[in-house]
């Protein structure tokens, strides 16, 4: 099979998007965080190209991919990601979202339950539904950024030429080994983070929170039909992704990755491709009775 690592682009939803795909095999989407691109998934996607499509976008904003003025809710987000699906020729996938890929793989999910067969949430919670608890600084200190993130104007200045600086200590202090992303790793984000537009568009996932928050709470009025696997990493969320996502779907399990902080893609990659891979072969009446059994 042809794990290679091939880069493209396309013009969906009136947004320029990069991409890379690898594999045969039916397809798999994953979703990338802040501040980060389709290159958090670099050690993951040799791994499941032996048996899947993978395609791993830039968000709009990131990466390569167009950073425009507005769409940062994660609604208009999905949407991208749902026309470029369909541009690829797929209608049925399954969906990984890490961090703000996260809350725009919930948005597909729940805008498509119909085409997403399971879903894989890791690391976050969803404005709206969960999330706040996580803003309370008082109880999660190491959560400060969603503020100061927040603020119109303040990061940009604040950040702007010292975008390696500021990674180094904001991607480590939320890592359990704050050497699994190496310097060249920080790097290769600091470059994205210092093209023209980016720090702004970043941000603006982040601004657009309460917007989301207000889609979110209507998506909740009807639970997810797929199997979902909400992961966490023991030095960081463990089992609160599953507690957040519990009363949003019928059959949600929990998955806790050892020895992982925030970055679970980047710090483990060989043990979230050996649950993902598990997940995504275990039939749905294993899972219902996975789910019913309490296991995970």
């Amino acid at each position: 099979m042809n794990s290679e690592i091939t880069h493209h682009t396309a013009v969906v939803n009136g947004v320029r998007l990069h991409y890379v795909i690898a594999g045969t095999g039916d397809p798999l989407v994953l979703l990338h965080g802040w501040p980060q691109s389709w290159y958090e998934w670099r050690e993951l996607i040799p791994i499941l190209a032996d048996r899947y499509t993978v395609i791993a976008p830039d968000l709009r904003g990131f990466g390569d991919s167009e950073k425009p003025a507005g769409g940062y809710d994660k609604r208009t987000v999905a949407e991208d990601i749902r026309q470029l699906v369909d541009y690829l020729g797929f209608q049925t996938i399954d969906l990984v979202g890490h961090d703000i890929g996260m809350m725009v793989a919930y948005e597909y999910a729940a805008a498509h339950p119909e085409s997403v067969r399971r879903l894989v949430v890791a690391e976050a919670g969803l404005p709206g539904l969960g999330l706040e608890v996580l803003q309370d600084t008082a109880k999660f200190p190491e959560y400060w950024h969603f503020g100061f993130f927040a603020a119109p104007g303040v990061p940009e200045a604040l950040i702007v030429g010292r975008e390696h600086s500021f990674l180094s200590y904001f991607v480590r202090q939320m890592a359990y080994d704050p050497y699994a992303i190496t310097n060249d790793d920080l790097d290769e984000y600091a470059r994205r983070m210092a093209a023209p537009g980016a720090l702004r568009s970043g941000f603006e996932h982040y601004r657009a929170f309460p917007l989301d928050a207000c889609n979110n709470q209507e998506n909740a009025r009807k639970k997810l039909p797929m199997p979902v696997l909400a992961i966490g990493g023991d030095h960081s969320m463990a089992e609160q992704v599953a507690q957040l996502m519990q009363p949003l779907a019928d059959n949600v399990q929990a998955c806790v990755i050892e020895g992982c902080g925030h970055w679970v893609p980047e710090e483990q990659p060989q043990r979230l491709a050996d649950s993902l891979i598990q997940f995504f072969s275990t039939t749905v009446e294993e899972s219902v009775s996975l789910t019913t059994r309490g296991e995970s």
